[in-house]
């Protein structure tokens, strides 16, 4: 009982620590505009919505009332789904955007690496903390979130380096291009990793052993 609760307590911290993420990122686009940034807001609004979805389905499975198997094993599969899917709507928006938006950066683009920087550090302790939530007893929710921090952290790091050079150099005829081509680097990995979730069926054994 008390790792169900520590699992939900986690759970409920990192739905609260990442609300305030797409409104933040989303004042900064008024300011200061990149194709990094902006995509960066719709994959943090994104996995906010799998976010919840986890947490709900943690609460329904470890709730005072008893879960079927069958519905226990239905409820992970659509958590596990929708993270995925959150990861590969968010790796297609990045793309699209990288691709198809005609605007340079430009502008203030320092609010939105001041929330990438606190990303990797936040997000790099929700992976170890739900890797090791899961790995001291496998849970199919804690392994899939474990999944998705480490991708948030790893997708960070990109963000970071993107958003540097353009603080740096804003006006250098590269920056153009390291915008861009940090918003398809993301977005790719998003995409792999997400399909590699969604199509994991197995409710509790290659997720429960996430390591």
């Amino acid at each position: 009982m008390n790792k169900q609760k520590s699992g939900e307590r986690t759970l409920l911290t990192s739905l609260v620590l990442s609300s305030p993420g797409p409104l933040v990122l989303g004042s900064g686009l008024l300011i200061g505009f990149s194709s990094t940034l902006l995509a960066d807001f719709l994959r943090r609004s994104s996995e906010l919505v799998a976010i919840i979805i986890s947490w709900v389905v943690f609460r329904m499975l470890h709730g005072k009332k008893k879960v079927e198997e069958t519905q226990k094993e239905r409820l992970e599969r659509i958590a596990k789904v929708c993270v995925g899917v959150a990861m590969c709507l968010s790796g297609a928006a990045m793309i699209f955007v990288a691709l198809f938006s005609a605007k340079a950066a430009s502008g203030n683009v320092i609010p939105g690496l001041v929330i990438a920087l606190l990303g990797v550090t936040t997000n790099s302790w929700f992976f170890l903390r739900y890797r090791r939530l899961n790995r001291e007893k496998p849970n199919a929710i804690l392994a899939v979130q474990s999944k998705l921090y480490r991708a948030k952290s790893l997708v960070d790091i990109c963000v970071v380096i993107a958003l540097v050079v353009i603080a740096v150099a804003p006006d250098a005829p590269m920056t153009r291009w390291v915008d861009m081509g940090g918003s398809i680097v993301v977005a790719s990995y998003l995409i792999m990793n997400g399909i590699k979730v969604s199509k994991n069926q197995e409710a509790n054994g290659g997720l429960g052993k996430e390591g």
